[in-house]
């Protein structure tokens, strides 16, 4: 049986590590979680007696095969529950990702895979990502950042990559959601800022804004 906090850590460590792929540090992962480098080092230990991480002291920590399935399922519950929160019972993007974080933890498999099911098996949850499915994969997305769109082109917004509840309240603030088609009119080069048109309106965001935000071509 894998405990809460060890789902927590496997799901950091799938984050960080390119899915579990490349090792990364005991520092990364403690900045990641809000936790002490001793107490990440203790439960990394935990993983690798279970064949969950494969840990070298001072190389980091990936995980093994039966790790990264561990930490792909947690992540299909989360993002499953966020699409049922926001298609099924209205809430709003920004109010989904806290309640997901308790719900992920959910052991039934026969329960998730029914709400797969129930919910018509979505590809991507409500900020874009990817909804891996019960094998654990999934299909990379395929979006480029604002940045790189051609001053003039169109693409769809598909993507965010910050999905914290301040910057989709700011989204929602500014009108701009998954799906509204973007155009890209400027770039200003002081400030790399960009002016784009989008719902029959001119937006002008910052480079912080925009290198959060992705098209799909």
């Amino acid at each position: 049986m894998i405990t809460l906090s060890e789902e927590n850590y496997l799901k950091a460590i799938y984050h960080l590590g390119k899915q579990g792929t490349v090792a990364v540090s005991t520092n990364a992962i403690a900045e990641k979680i809000q936790s002490k480098a001793s107490s990440v080092t203790d439960m990394i230990k935990k993983l690798a007696d279970k064949n969950l991480a494969n840990y070298i002291k001072y190389q980091g920590v990936s995980l093994t095969k039966k790790g990264r399935l561990a930490a792909a399922l947690v992540i299909r519950k989360h993002r499953l529950w966020e699409v049922f929160l926001v298609n099924k019972l209205d809430f709003s993007w920004d109010e989904v990702h806290e309640i997901a974080e308790q719900l992920e933890h959910i052991k039934s498999l026969k329960l998730v895979n029914q709400l797969d099911a129930f919910l018509e098996y979505p590809t991507h949850d409500p900020h874009g990502d990817p909804i891996p499915d019960k094998d654990g994969n999934y299909s990379p997305i395929k979006s480029v950042n604002i940045f790189e769109v051609e001053i003039g082109k169109v693409g769809v917004l598909s993507f965010v990559k910050n999905a914290t509840d301040a910057f989709l309240k700011y989204l929602n603030k500014n009108k701009l959601a998954l799906g509204d088609t973007i155009k890209v009119i400027e770039q200003e080069p002081f400030d790399s800022s960009l002016t784009i048109e989008t719902n029959n309106r001119k937006l002008v965001i910052s480079k912080e804004v925009a290198q959060n935000l992705y098209l799909t071509l």
